[in-house]
C-alpha cells in the first residue's frame, strides 16, 4: 500500500510542484468576433483575442505546488505560486479588513437631518425581509438592533422601562410552551450581533433555560468571580447518546475572541476534562471522591490517575464508550439569501460527547462506530509497518526542518506559532482552509485521558492563543475540532491533535474541496509568520 502523506520518514516534508506546458488543439469551426466596450479615448476592444486561429500553446502557466495532507483522509493542497509570490515576504498583506461601520438610521439622518426616530422605524418595519437580515448581521448600531430584535420576538418590559425584562412565551397545539419569535432567521441573527445591547442577549438567549428545556448539570467558577460557564445536557442531539454543551453564562457575556480570558477558555475546557473523566469511571465502577460540585484541578487529576491506573491494570476491561469527541463553532453568520454560513448560536459554546465502540445493525450484528481520530490510529499503523518510523515523530521533524515551499530565499521558513514544553501550534504544511492553524502535543499523549495537569493548561492556552490570532487576522468564523485516540489503546503512538479551520469570505466550499483538493494562494511559510506578528500585538 502506497502511503500519500507528504511527511517523508526521514523527517521532511514532501512537496509536488507542477510546470505546466501544453498545446491545446483547437476544435473550433467559427468566428463571433464583437465590440466589447471602448476605452477612455474611445478606441474599441474587442473579443478576438477568444478565438485564435490555430492551435494553443502554453509555454509556461502558473506554477502550482502539490502537498498531500500528513494525513491521507484529509486530501491534498494545491498552491498556486503566482497568488501565493504576492504575499511571499509581506505577512502584513495576509489579513482581512474588519467590517466598516453600519448604520441605517445614520445613513438617514445623513438624508434628512429632521428625521424623527419613529420615522426611522417605520422605514425599516417595511424593508424587505432579505435586507432585514443583512442589517441584522452587519449592522453596528444598537439603536436600529433593538428595533430589530423587538420585531424578531415579543419582549416583556416594565412600565416605562427600555430595559427587557423577559421574553414573551406561546403554547402550541400539542401543548408546548416556547418563546414566542416571529422571525426564526432574524432572531438567529441579531442576537449573535455584538452591538446587540447585553440587556437584550440576556433576554433573549443567554439566560439559562431560555433556550429551551435542556438541563444544566455542570458549572464552572473561577475563584474571583470573573469567568463563569454552564454545562448543558442535550438530550435529543445529532450526536448519538447526546452531547454536553458548554456555554459562556449571562453574568459572563462573550462575543469576541478577543474578550476570552485564559480563565474563561480553563473553565470551558474543564468542564469537557470533566465530564469525560466522570463517565469513564461510571463505566469503570469508580467513585468520584466528589460529586454535586465542580471538581477542583487536583480533584480532577486524582480521578484521571485512578482511570489510567485501572484501565492499565485491566486489559481485558470493556468500554463501551471508549472515544472523546469535541469541537467549536466559534462565530456566526447569515446570508441575506437565507443560507446559514456558520453553527454557533452563542458565539462562545464548545461541545463534547463520547463515541460507543459498537452498536448493533439492522440484522444484529456487530457494528463499528466512527470516530474522525480512528482514522489517524489506522494511517500511523500502516505508516510504522511500511516505514519502521513512527510517524508522529517524523512529522515533528519535518515541522523542525521545514525549508520555504517556494525553495527562495524571501520570507521566513519557520511554521511555528507557539509552542512550550507540551504543545506546539502551527501552520500545517498542506491547509484544508488557507488559513488553517493546527495544535498537537509533543508527548504521544492520544487524548485527554492521557494529559496530565500540565498538558491540559498547555492546550488551553495554545487554544487560546490560535482563536485570538486568527480573529486578530480578520477572521470571524472558525470551526476548531480534535483528532484524538481510543481511551482502551495507549500504545499506538497517537498524538493530541486540534484543527482550527476558518470559514474565509472569498473561499466557499466548491467542488474542489468536495473531492479533498484544498486551494491556496498563500505560502504556509508567510501566514505563519503573520500568525506570529498578530499573536504578539
Amino acid at each position: 500500500m502506497k502511503l500519500r502523506t507528504c511527511i517523508d520518514p526521514a523527517g521532511y516534508f514532501k512537496v509536488g510542484i507542477h510546470q505546466p506546458q501544453f498545446e491545446v488543439e483547437n476544435l473550433r469551426e467559427n468566428v463571433y468576433l464583437k465590440t466589447l466596450g471602448t476605452l477612455p479615448d474611445g478606441t474599441p476592444v474587442d473579443n478576438q483575442i477568444n478565438f485564435p486561429k490555430e492551435n494553443v500553446r502554453e509555454q509556461g502557466a502558473d506554477q502550482i505546488y502539490e502537498i498531500a495532507n500528513p494525513f491521507p483522509f484529509r486530501g491534498a493542497t494545491f498552491i498556486n505560486s503566482a497568488w501565493a509570490d504576492s504575499h511571499a515576504g509581506q505577512p502584513g498583506t495576509i489579513t482581512i479588513a474588519l467590517p466598516s461601520p453600519c448604520s441605517l438610521f445614520q445613513n438617514m439622518e445623513a438624508w434628512d437631518k429632521d428625521i424623527t426616530l419613529e420615522d426611522k422605524t417605520r422605514l425599516l418595519n417595511l424593508l424587505p425581509h432579505p435586507l432585514c437580515i443583512a442589517l441584522a448581521q452587519a449592522s453596528t448600531d444598537p439603536k436600529e438592533l433593538v428595533i430589530l430584535a423587538q420585531k424578531a420576538c415579543t419582549l416583556l418590559f416594565k412600565e416605562e422601562s427600555t430595559t427587557p425584562q423577559g421574553i414573551g412565551y406561546k403554547q402550541e397545539k400539542n401543548g408546548n410552551i416556547v418563546p414566542d419569535i416571529h422571525d426564526h432567521k432574524i432572531f438567529e441573527v441579531v442576537v449573535n450581533n455584538p452591538h446587540l445591547p447585553d440587556a437584550y442577549k440576556k433576554a433573549m438567549v443567554l439566560r439559562p433555560g431560555v433556550q429551551g428545556k435542556s438541563e444544566i448539570i455542570g458549572e464552572f467558577k473561577s475563584k474571583n468571580r470573573d469567568t463563569h460557564v454552564f454545562e448543558y445536557l442535550r438530550r435529543n442531539s445529532y450526536i448519538p447518546w447526546g452531547h454536553y454543551a458548554s456555554n459562556m453564562a449571562d453574568d459572563a457575556i462573550r462575543y469576541r475572541a478577543r474578550d476570552l480570558t485564559i480563565e474563561d477558555m480553563k473553565g470551558l475546557r474543564h468542564l469537557y476534562y470533566q465530564r469525560t473523566y466522570v463517565r469513564m469511571a461510571n463505566q469503570l465502577g469508580i467513585t468520584p471522591a466528589v460529586t454535586g460540585r465542580c471538581l477542583g484541578t487536583d480533584e480532577l487529576e486524582a480521578l484521571r490517575k485512578t482511570i489510567v491506573q485501572t484501565l492499565e491494570s485491566n486489559t481485558r476491561q470493556t468500554l463501551t464508550f471508549n472515544r472523546s469527541l469535541w469541537g467549536w463553532n466559534f462565530g456566526f453568520g447569515f446570508a441575506q439569501s437565507g443560507h446559514r454560513l456558520h453553527a454557533s448560536h452563542q458565539m462562545i459554546h464548545q461541545q463534547n460527547s463520547l463515541v460507543p465502540k459498537k452498536i448493533i445493525d439492522g440484522h444484529g450484528d456487530p457494528y463499528d462506530c466512527f470516530s474522525w481520530g480512528d482514522l489517524v490510529t489506522d494511517f500511523i499503523t500502516e505508516f510504522k509497518k511500511s516505514t519502521g518510523k513512527n510517524f508522529f515523530d517524523a512529522y515533528l521533524s519535518a515541522i523542525r526542518n521545514n525549508e520555504r515551499t517556494d525553495q527562495k530565499n524571501v520570507g521566513q521558513t519557520s511554521l511555528i506559532v507557539h509552542e512550550d514544553d507540551q504543545v506546539i501550534l502551527f501552520v500545517p504544511k498542506a491547509q484544508v482552509s488557507e488559513w488553517e492553524l493546527c495544535l498537537m502535543t509533543k508527548n504521544a499523549w492520544g487524548n485527554i485521558l492521557e494529559t496530565d495537569i500540565s498538558t491540559r493548561n498547555s492546550l488551553d492556552q495554545a487554544i487560546l492563543t490560535a482563536i485570538q490570532t486568527l480573529e486578530s487576522l480578520g477572521a470571524q468564523m472558525v470551526t476548531a475540532v480534535e483528532l484524538s485516540g481510543r481511551f482502551d489503546n495507549r500504545k499506538s503512538g497517537q498524538h493530541l491533535v486540534y484543527s482550527f479551520i476558518p470559514r474565509l469570505p472569498h473561499a466557499p466550499g466548491t467542488f474542489s474541496e468536495a473531492q479533498l483538493r484544498w486551494i491556496s494562494g498563500c505560502y504556509p511559510e508567510d501566514f505563519a509568520h503573520a500568525c506570529r506578528r498578530a499573536s504578539t500585538h
